[in-house]
């Protein structure tokens, strides 16, 4: 596996993960997706740069 196939893995069981699924995280809004949104857009950006 390369940096890049692993570095996707982690990113989309991040996002699985930030889903505001449980009754205690509801109350928690966009945040943690949002933040998630933002590390996925920068990877993007890199990805289409050729840096990784």
């Amino acid at each position: 596996m390369t940096l890049g196939t692993i570095i996707i893995i982690l990113l989309i069981l991040l996002l699985i993960g930030a889903v505001p699924a449980w009754p205690y995280s509801r109350s928690w809004g966009a945040y943690p997706s949002g933040i998630l949104g933002v590390v996925l857009v920068i990877f993007i950006v890199l990805v289409l740069m050729r840096v990784l």
